[in-house]
């Protein structure tokens, strides 16, 4: 069972923390319930460009002692933009918890934004953009949401494009904190051998002067799709291609048993089916694979492979060979039970890497107010039959729901 505390302090912040006694390393961050869909048309790649920002200078530490802090001891200071969250972590030695504590509160709460640190890492992005662009198999990843969610906020690349980086000021990032940042919509989190009484101190100590902010914020709901395939032409040498649709919502009661049927379609495992039927019987790939990103109030399955240009159509025609048998041939007793035991072997071994509870605890408080346990998750996957699986997989993978975006050499 998973054991956490969570405290709500009376500015709103929630504390959230587990304690593992085995552990000497202390994972802890912010993570803020707000990313790239909540720009405005006119602010594209602000919530990442702020992530860099926050390492650039606060009221009282210039960037070289902010950089210089943690990995003085060893520690490591990092932090990542999605399209619903924005964070601030840490790993450190327990005995240095509390000055990591101390810094991530004040780069996120008080980065000042120096210009002359915006012009420097505005050219940090652009590159950070190029070198997307030159990796084809990431970059059509990235596009691929814009040919789903089309105009819509989470069509938009986290990293914006490069007129709107180009562009940012300091007053954009303290129009954009003071229009979207709530405290009530953010948690702090972490895992560590700490108890949590001497964790909850320190978040007295560090987080009590941050006032009260709240602002009721209603996300635009994604709800028009029109399935699309589109095709580029790149001076690439290999054939990409990513094929998929909307899905369940992050509180859809189906996103279990879908997500068991992604595993089993295209997960981590060797012997997914599209990696079996397309790479190991025909050698038409190397990589094959697909995800299920899930949002508050949409989804978006993703099928990608790489091939050979001339092997383009063969390889899309066994993906979709694939999905017929998923929609068409109901799972035998064995393949369900195969499924099901893969699928929570995983996650248990997910739960394994202390970072990434740490992570998973403070967005699961942030979009469902609880934490699911191992067993309940394993629960919601015994419980699911083989008809349920048929039944998601008519409702989400039908063909004409499909959209395809290519890549190709030209």
């Amino acid at each position: 069972m998973l054991d956490y505390h969570i405290h709500t302090l009376p500015n709103g912040i929630r504390i959230v923390h587990k304690q593992v006694l085995h552990t000497k390393i202390a994972h802890s961050g912010f993570i803020l319930d707000l990313g790239s869909r909540d720009e405005q048309p006119d602010q594209l790649g602000l919530a990442h460009f702020w992530e860099h920002m926050a390492f650039k200078g606060t009221a009282k530490r210039k960037s070289f002692h902010i950089l210089n802090r943690l990995e003085s001891v060893g520690g490591e200071l990092n932090a990542y933009t999605t399209k619903e969250k924005l964070c601030f972590y840490s790993s450190v030695l327990d005995k240095h918890f509390e000055k990591s504590f101390e810094l991530l509160t004040d780069i996120t709460f008080h980065s000042i934004f120096p210009e002359r640190e915006i012009e420097k890492e505005r050219g940090v992005i652009l590159e950070e953009m190029a070198m997307y662009l030159d990796t084809p198999e990431e970059a059509i990843v990235d596009e691929f949401d814009n040919v789903v969610f089309d105009s819509h906020p989470l069509g938009n690349n986290i990293l914006g494009t490069k007129e709107s980086v180009s562009g940012f000021k300091k007053d954009d990032f303290q129009r954009f904190i003071k229009d979207n940042l709530s405290t009530e919509a953010l948690v702090f989190c972490s895992v560590s051998n700490l108890p949590f009484e001497k964790v909850l101190k320190l978040a007295e100590k560090y987080l009590a002067d941050i006032p009260t902010i709240s602002k009721p914020r209603q996300r635009v709901a994604f709800e028009t799709y029109i399935p699309k395939t589109v095709t580029f032409e790149k001076p690439i040498s290999q054939a990409h291609c990513v094929i998929g649709c909307p899905a369940y919502a992050l509180n859809d009661d189906r996103r279990i048993p879908f997500f068991m049927l992604v595993n089993l379609l295209g997960g981590p495992g060797m012997n997914s089916r599209l990696n079996l039927a397309v790479r190991e019987k025909h050698g038409l790939v190397y990589t094959i694979d697909a995800n299920y990103a899930t949002y508050i109030d949409t989804g978006l399955l993703s099928i990608y492979f790489g091939t050979e240009k001339k092997q383009l159509k063969r390889t899309t025609s066994l993906v979709l060979k694939e999905l017929k048998k998923l929609r068409e041939k109901q799972l035998g007793s064995l393949q369900l039970h195969t499924a099901k035991e893969q699928l929570m072997g995983q996650l248990a071994m997910a739960e394994e890497s202390n970072m990434g509870l740490m992570m998973m605890m403070g967005k699961s408080i942030l979009d469902q107010g609880h934490i699911d346990t191992l067993n309940e998750i394993f629960d919601q996957i015994k419980n699911t039959t083989a008809q349920d699986l048929i039944d998601i997989a008519n409702d989400v993978l039908a063909e004409e729901k499909l959209s395809f975006l290519n890549y190709v050499p030209n």
